[in-house]
């Protein structure tokens, strides 16, 4: 894979996220976010989504999925969902899945959070654009249950603009999250 994008990983976080009280905990995989952000992240060309979560039970499932999709019956049944989940990689941290981006040569990856929140200094679209052209590699992090923990997105090297809608509701689920950013970024038509 040569095009923009090619460079671009993204990694789907299950810790350290927020609770809907504010709690720092560990969420339960999504079977439709595995399916709606692979999909998305294969039709834009992003090289691998990283599915992370500390949690071993979780990672099991997670295997047992892509596996019924890539190797079982739903890859006979539905070839297209096969490539798409083949993009999905399972690890147990952050940092492992840094290290296996790192190991395939193309350096460190830098690091970008997305948040519904805004942040002062945060990254425009253009602007990560722009920094996706010289080929160094990107980790797109997205939060799941209520988002990333403020301490980790402020630990990333650049925290991307929040999405913004008309009105003042803002608490897109993750799959969309991560297609209306991709699309942003790598789509064809730019507004």
């Amino acid at each position: 894979m040569t095009g923009l994008g090619s460079n671009l990983y993204l990694a789907l976080l299950h810790h350290p996220v927020y609770n809907k009280n504010g709690e720092v905990i560990a969420s339960a995989v999504s079977n439709l976010d595995l399916h709606d952000i692979s999909r998305a992240a294969k039709t834009y060309g992003v090289q691998a989504v990283y599915v992370v979560t500390p949690l071993t039970d979780q990672r099991k499932l997670v295997r047992r999925i892509v596996s019924h999709w890539t190797e079982g019956a739903g890859a006979a049944y539905n070839p297209d969902r096969r490539d798409a989940l083949r993009l999905l990689r399972i690890a147990a941290s952050l940092d492992t899945a840094l290290d296996e981006i790192s190991a395939s040569g193309l350096g460190r990856p830098l690091t970008v959070a997305t948040d519904a929140r805004p942040y002062a200094g945060s990254i425009s679209y253009k602007g990560l654009l722009e920094r996706l052209k010289s080929r160094r590699p990107f980790l797109l992090m997205f939060g799941t249950a209520w988002g990333l923990e403020q301490e980790f997105i402020e630990e990333a090297d650049f925290v991307l603009a929040p999405i913004k809608g008309p009105t003042v509701y803002n608490h897109l689920s993750v799959r969309s999250a991560a297609a209306i950013v991709l699309d942003r970024l790598l789509g064809t038509e730019r507004v």
